[in-house]
């Protein structure tokens, strides 16, 4: 299925409500660099060092600088991403964070044009900073989101994380600009059919299901959510998606 994504892009809005349990997508076992391996590993436990991720952010920038290889600018565009939503206090402190990430992605995509994870991350921090730029004067980033979408699916369709993106890009843009409710559950249900403990998928899910009606629905989504033991980013778990669940059953209660 070819993902349509419209020229319009008031779906910064919402499209990255789910984003950081991307984080743990980091690069694959076996990469060189001492800090891409410890990128890889905390990325799902960041909640347990926050302190941490100023340092390696800090520490990749300096090989981003000197000669980094893919996984290196990889790791740190991952990074760049983590700190602008959790460290980050000033609106300049993340349009940092998210062009530096914007910035490694896009030279790790020019290096290795084949790496799934390389044009992820290019995407991905490409809309946070979009988004948090503004969305009048980011209607010139979506072509760039839509491409990136399309070569993860084509590169690589079994990387879990670009369904969540997908599936928020098609529940949040209006469906006479290409919108598509149908689609986005679609997208949710096969990331959750490759990976059911990707809490932030599953959030997704029950937002596209409560817009289509489908309360009952929604609520086991939004409760598995609080019942999961085992989530995929436990960090993302704690800080993000078991907020978000109580507060959609909330709204779901007061109806």
């Amino acid at each position: 299925m070819r993902l349509r994504v419209p020229a319009n892009c008031r779906w910064l809005h919402r499209i990255l409500g789910c984003l950081l349990c991307l984080a743990v997508s980091g690069p694959p076992a076996g990469a060189r660099s001492p800090l891409v391996a410890e990128v890889n590993a905390f990325a799902s436990r960041y909640h347990e060092r926050l302190p941490r991720i100023d340092t390696v952010r800090d520490e990749l920038r300096q090989v981003a600088r000197n000669g980094a290889d893919a996984e290196d600018l990889i790791a740190f565009a991952q990074v760049c991403f983590i700190w602008g939503d959790i460290r980050a206090r000033t609106l300049p402190q993340k349009l940092e964070a998210y062009e530096e990430g914007r910035q490694a992605a896009k030279r790790a995509v020019e290096m290795q044009p084949g790496n799934a994870g390389a044009h992820f991350w290019y995407g991905t921090t490409t809309a946070r900073w979009g988004e948090t730029r503004g969305v009048v004067q980011s209607l010139f980033l979506l072509p760039v989101v839509r491409q990136e979408i399309q070569t993860v699916l084509a590169l690589d369709p079994q990387y879990t994380p670009v369904y969540a993106l997908a599936g928020n890009v098609l529940y949040a843009v209006p469906p006479l600009m290409g919108g598509d409710l149908r689609q986005a559950e679609e997208m949710f249900r096969q990331g959750l059919a490759q990976d059911p403990h990707f809490t932030g998928i599953r959030i997704g899910l029950a937002k596209t299901l409560i817009k289509t009606g489908r309360s009952a629905e929604a609520r086991q989504e939004l409760q598995a959510v609080l019942d999961e033991t085992t989530p995929r980013n436990m960090g993302e778990w704690v800080m993000k998606d078991t907020k978000d669940a109580r507060e959609l059953l909330q709204g779901l209660d007061s109806n």
